[in-house]
């Protein structure tokens, strides 16, 4: 069966942003916590015009490679001026949680106001037995509180950003992890966890 993944590039204060993210102005002061997608000298194999340090190709492209669909939060999916009509994936169909109606949705992007178990369900019908990856914060927090993760991959930037929108919310409880690799490399460190049942 697929697994559901929760897989961000996150600062070592835990911070998925910077301050000031919104539409127009993505990470706001926190683009940083990209810059490993671009400063190596290794195309990846599943996103067009990422060239990352060797050690982060091959994590990055095999979870790519994994992912059929993406469910995203609505901060997410605003910062990220919508994926431009798309999906954050090449070939994978985006699913935007949110408890709003979302003007401009496209053929490629479908909006769930039900809560994260009909996203979630909603997103492995059409992942066709792959993969479904989610994205934010409150997505995150919401699929763990109700059980849904089977993976947190934290691609840790070696930065203290100080503020912006942290990635771990209030949970109702401890959620335990078994860390199955943690793999060091220029501008990130990848840990892989288990979430333990």
């Amino acid at each position: 069966m697929s697994k559901v993944i929760s897989a961000h590039a996150v600062s070592v204060d835990g911070y998925i942003t910077g301050r000031d993210p919104g539409a127009g102005r993505g990470l706001g002061d926190g683009s940083m916590l990209f810059d490993w997608y671009f400063h190596g000298d290794t195309p990846s194999q599943v996103f067009d015009g990422f060239r990352l340090s060797e050690p982060s190709a091959r994590v990055f492209d095999a979870l790519a490679g994994r992912v059929g669909a993406i469910v995203a939060g609505r901060n997410t999916y605003e910062d990220s001026d919508r994926f431009g009509g798309g999906s954050p994936h090449p070939a994978a169909r985006l699913f935007v949680l949110s408890h709003r109606a979302a003007p401009e949705m496209t053929e490629r992007q479908t909006l769930v106001t039900t809560g994260i178990e009909d996203a979630v369900a909603a997103a492995r019908e059409t992942a066709g037995g792959r993969d479904v990856g989610l994205m934010g914060g409150g997505v995150a927090t919401e699929a763990l509180r109700a059980g849904l993760v089977d993976e947190v991959i934290l691609h840790q930037v070696p930065i203290l950003l100080g503020g912006g929108r942290p990635f771990f919310q209030e949970l109702p409880g401890h959620v335990r992890l078994r860390l199955l690799e943690a793999v060091p490399a220029p501008g990130a460190t990848h840990l892989h966890y288990q979430v333990e049942r």
